[in-house]
Formats: structure tokens, C-alpha cells, sequence
């Protein structure tokens, strides 16, 4: 038999919410636990576009801004995917906007690198700070640059 923790991220990568919602009933400790990569259940479920079981997750208690191996929070991950409603979710629900992960980098500058451009209006509409630098010391704006996205160059330079 699969110890809980599994049992939650298999029922998390199959998009299964009751299944979530179960585990979690009879195992409420396994809501921040992390799975090999370090990736927290919440993490993990927002980088899949798990909408509901980001909801889910979020309801009972998880960790909002916990951080995966390589310092990404749920909001960082998919800020570079791109799913503006569980990017809205989290930021309700009090994620920190400005997290850096261990590069430096934020969501904001990643949605930027990806070509986000909903995800960018979203962050710069909920004030996020456009001038962190990375551990290259580049803000937003020279990723944008870099890339050539004239969409977003206009948007952070506001």
C-alpha cells in the first residue's frame, strides 16, 4: 500500500480532486510534504493547471509560498506557464509576489522570459516590483529586451 504522501501527489497528477480531498481528510499532515524534486503539492498542482486542486489545497492550509528545490513557489511556476487564473488564485489567497528563487528570479521576470503577457499585466497589476534584479543582474525589462518581446517592453516600461 502507498503511504499518503503518494497517494496525494499520484491523485494530484491525475487531476483527481476527490481523491485529493480524501487523502487530505484522513491526512492533513501530508498538505506541505514534498515529493523528490522537492515539489510541495500545491507546486506541483498549479504547474499542471490543476485549477480545482490548487482550491483544494489552498482550503486546507497549504503553504502558499513554500518553495521547491530550486526555490520556485507555486506562483513562480506558473507564472511561466501561463495560467492566469491560478496565478489570480494564489496572488487572492496572499502569495508573495516579489519571491525570488535560488537564480533570483521572480515570477514576473518569468513570465517576461516565456512571453507571458497575461501573466506579466496580471503580476504589474497587483504591483509587482519590476526593478529586482536576478543573480545576473537583470530586472524584467532586459529579459524582454533580450527576446525581443516589444509586447511586454512597453508593458514594464509602463
Amino acid at each position: 500500500m502507498m503511504n499518503p504522501k503518494d497517494t496525494l501527489f499520484m491523485a494530484i497528477q491525475s487531476g483527481n480532486n476527490a481523491a485529493v480531498e480524501a487523502v487530505l481528510k484522513s491526512n492533513p499532515e501530508v498538505v506541505n510534504s514534498k515529493d523528490s524534486r522537492g515539489f510541495t503539492p500545491l507546486i506541483f498542482a498549479s504547474y499542471f493547471d490543476k485549477e480545482a486542486i490548487v482550491k483544494t489545497l489552498i482550503q486546507c492550509k497549504a503553504n502558499i509560498d513554500d518553495t521547491d528545490a530550486s526555490g520556485n513557489t507555486a506562483l513562480i511556476g506558473v507564472a511561466f506557464k501561463g495560467n492566469e487564473t491560478i496565478a489570480n488564485y494564489l496572488l487572492e489567497h496572499g502569495a508573495s509576489i516579489n519571491n525570488k528563487n535560488n537564480n533570483g528570479t521572480t515570477a514576473l521576470s518569468f513570465a517576461t522570459s516565456y512571453n507571458k503577457e497575461n501573466i506579466v499585466k496580471l503580476l504589474l497589476k497587483h504591483n509587482a516590483d519590476s526593478s529586482i534584479k536576478d543573480n545576473e543582474g537583470k530586472i524584467a525589462l532586459d529579459h524582454a529586451k533580450e527576446k525581443g518581446f516589444n509586447n511586454l517592453i512597453a508593458l514594464l516600461k509602463g
